[in-house]
C-alpha cells in the first residue's frame, strides 16, 4: 500500500492485516480481547503508514463533525480578523465549524499547526504564510495525504493547491501613480521579504509605476525587511533624515503603515505637504487617524469567503486548482495629495 495516497485510515489497516476494522481498532487500544502478536503486528503497520488516530471519530454512535482548520500569520490584526469572519460565514452554510491558529509570523509554529491539523483529521485547510517560512515541506505533504489546501493573501506551490490574492501590482501601480499626479517624485517603498509573493506583487507595481512616468529608480528608496512595527518605525526614520528623504511613502501593510505614519509625526514633517503617504491596510483604521490615511484597501471579508468556498470545492472533489483574484481599492483621504484642491 502507498503511504502518500491518502490519509491512512483503519479500514486500510485492516485491508492491508486481512482482519476486520473493530479488530484493528481493538489492537491499537490495547484490548486484551485481541493477541498480543495481533497488537504488536497492528502497531507495526500503523506506524509504518503513519496512521495518525481521529479524536473526532472514536465514537461510531455519531457523526464526526466538520472540522476546517485555517493557519493565520497574526490574528489580532483587523486584516486576519475580517478574512476569518469570512471563512466562517461560508463555512457555516455548509455546517462546517471552523479551527483557526496563529502562526505568530513563525514557521516552526506554522508547521506544528498544519500537523496539529492533521492529526485532527481536519476535512481541509486555509492558510496564509508566515513571513520567514521558505521550507514549504509541511504544505507538501498535505498534498501527498491528499488534504485539501488553499492558500490566501501569500502563497506558495500555486501548481498544486489553489489561492486567492488581491490585485496589490495593480493597486500598488496605481497608488504610486496618484502620488505622482499629486506632486511626489521621492516615492519610497517600505515592504517586507521579499521572497513573499505578496511583497513582489506589491513591489513591482510600485515600480511599474515609476518607470511609466520616468522617475529615475532609486533602490535607497526600497526597503525591505522583516514586518515589525518597531523595525518599520526605526528604518521609516532613517529614510527621513536623508538630505534626499523621500517626499512620499508606499506602505506594504497596515503595520508598517502605522510604523511610517508615526515615524513621520515624530520626525517633525508634515503630512502630506513634506511627505506623502499611502498604506494597504482597512478602512476602519485609515478613517480614525489625523490626517485621515489614503489607503489601499483590502477586501477582506470576501477574500475569506473566496477561499473558503474553493475549499470546500476541493473537499466535495474537485481537483481543479483554481487561482481566484479579489480587487483591491486605492480610497484616497487626507495623507496623499501635496497638490491642494487635489
Amino acid at each position: 500500500m502507498s503511504t502518500n495516497k491518502h490519509r491512512i485510515s483503519l479500514k486500510d489497516l485492516a485491508k492491508e492485516l486481512g482482519v476486520s476494522i473493530a479488530t484493528v481498532s481493538r489492537a491499537l487500544r490495547n484490548s486484551p480481547e485481541i493477541g498480543k502478536d495481533m497488537q504488536m503486528r497492528v502497531k507495526a503497520l500503523a506506524e509504518q503508514l503513519n496512521y495518525r488516530p481521529n479524536p473526532f471519530a472514536r465514537s461510531l454512535r455519531r457523526e464526526a463533525p466538520k472540522i476546517i482548520g485555517v493557519v493565520v500569520p497574526n490574528l489580532v490584526t483587523h486584516y486576519y480578523a475580517a478574512v476569518l469572519d469570512g471563512i466562517e460565514s461560508e463555512a457555516a452554510k455548509e455546517g462546517y465549524s471552523v479551527i483557526s491558529a496563529n502562526s505568530h509570523e513563525d514557521f516552526e509554529t506554522e508547521a506544528r499547526t498544519v500537523d496539529n491539523f492533521i492529526d485532527m483529521h481536519v476535512e481541509g485547510i486555509i492558510a496564509c504564510l508566515a513571513q520567514n517560512t521558505t521550507d514549504y515541506s509541511h504544505f507538501e505533504e498535505l498534498n501527498r495525504m491528499s488534504i485539501p489546501l488553499v492558500f490566501f493573501g501569500r502563497t506558495c506551490l500555486t501548481d498544486m493547491f489553489s489561492s486567492v490574492t488581491a490585485n496589490g501590482d495593480e493597486a500598488a501601480q496605481v497608488a504610486t501613480q496618484h502620488l505622482i499626479d499629486t506632486g511626489s517624485r521621492r516615492i519610497a517603498f517600505i515592504g517586507g521579504p521579499n521572497h513573499l509573493d505578496m511583497v513582489r506583487r506589491r513591489k513591482h507595481g510600485y515600480l511599474e509605476a515609476l518607470r511609466a512616468s520616468r522617475i529615475p529608480i532609486d533602490r535607497e528608496m526600497v526597503v525591505c525587511d522583516k514586518i515589525d512595527y518597531e523595525l518599520a518605525l526605526s528604518s521609516t526614520k532613517e529614510l527621513l533624515a536623508r538630505p534626499d528623504r523621500p517626499d512620499a511613502i508606499l506602505a506594504f501593510n497596515d503595520i508598517i503603515t502605522f510604523a511610517a505614519f508615526t515615524a513621520i509625526k515624530q520626525s517633525g514633517l508634515r503630512i502630506p505637504e513634506d511627505v506623502a503617504l499611502i498604506g494597504f491596510t482597512d478602512d476602519r483604521h485609515a478613517a480614525y487617524v489625523t490626517p485621515q490615511m489614503s489607503a489601499i484597501e483590502d477586501q477582506s471579508h470576501q477574500m475569506g469567503a473566496t477561499a473558503c468556498r474553493l475549499l470546500l470545492r476541493a473537499i466535495a472533489g474537485d481537483r481543479t486548482i483554481y487561482r481566484e483574484i479579489v480587487p483591491q481599492r486605492l480610497v484616497i483621504r487626507e495623507t496623499s495629495a501635496k497638490i491642494r484642491g487635489v
